[in-house]
């Protein structure tokens, strides 16, 4: 039995008491709009709602300690390591790493922002975060600031530099490159040799940064299996109570077998204190 078919028989097994869990940690594509932070149209920093994100229990780092940094510092130290350790040298573009799910409202956009808020607090690292669940885009809409052009925008031809799409952000050490405007054609616009080329860059020009894709759920969106193509871990957020093995299954067997594939179990109840769950991480090949 594989470590995922492990850990997703545990989660099966789990407390009836699903339903008393606070909506905290739901899926940030069915929570409200929060308020927007005006941005300009020369590029100018981005300013990101820290007191909506903190209240809807994303990672802020206000100098106390909290369950979940301890629990998404966890999750980082593996994909840190498979980054830019010895792993590295058998994965192809190992600081590319996507996050997705099996089926919607999963939480792995929470999981996404939480991991590149925290990866930027490290000392020596810094992280790009990329909405490319240009289906249903909502990392701009969760961090609290307008819409901009983005990755759509670029491989279409309505940007023609990289430099702009990638936004800075009031969090030192945090880019973001948004969805970008949706296009009828963004399945061949992801599978082009643009897109090939740019993650290439990405995962090569900066030695010290990781690259986070936010990418929408694996099945039945053909857009993600194209960009896991180009990346070098994966992260698939899976939650409590609801998703099955079968789910798994069905969501990773297309997946490239060369990607380090790693499992977080997300809205699960520790303790009725702990309004904010946990996050177990499992770590494995998919057979």
């Amino acid at each position: 039995m594989s470590i995922i078919e492990k850990a997703l028989a545990k989660q099966q097994q789990s407390s009836t008491s699903k339903s008393q869990q606070t909506q905290t940690n739901a899926e940030p594509e069915t929570s409200t709009t929060p308020n927007t932070k005006a941005v300009t149209d020369d590029k100018a920093t981005l300013i990101i709602d820290k007191a909506s994100l903190e209240e809807r229990g994303y990672l802020i780092d206000n100098g106390t300690r909290k369950s979940i940094k301890d629990e998404f510092r966890q999750i980082k130290r593996k994909l840190l390591n498979n980054a830019f350790g010895n792993v590295s040298k058998t994965l192809h573009h190992s600081n590319l790493i996507m996050v997705s799910s099996a089926k919607p409202n999963e939480g792995k956009t929470f999981v996404a922002i939480n991991l590149a808020l925290s990866i930027a607090l490290e000392q020596d690292k810094t992280v790009l975060l990329i909405d490319a669940d240009v289906l249903r885009p909502s990392v701009s809409r969760e961090l609290g600031i307008n819409e901009n052009p983005g990755i759509i925008d670029y491989l279409s031809g309505q940007s023609e530099q990289v430099s702009n799409i990638i936004y800075n952000t009031d969090i030192d050490k945090l880019k973001l490159i948004p969805a970008g405007k949706p296009h009828h054609l963004s399945n061949e616009l992801l599978a082009s040799e643009k897109m090939a080329n740019f993650a290439n860059e990405l995962a090569n020009r900066y030695p010290d940064r990781i690259v986070i894709f936010d990418c929408p759920p694996l099945i039945g969106v053909t857009e993600t299996l194209v960009l896991a193509n180009l990346m070098g871990q994966a992260l698939i957020v899976v939650e409590e109570s609801k998703s099955s093995i079968a789910d798994i299954k069905a969501a990773t067997e297309h997946l490239n077998e060369d990607l380090a594939l790693g499992l977080v179990l997300n809205k699960a109840i520790r303790s009725h204190k702990d309004l904010y769950g946990y996050y177990g991480y499992g770590y494995g090949t998919k057979d």
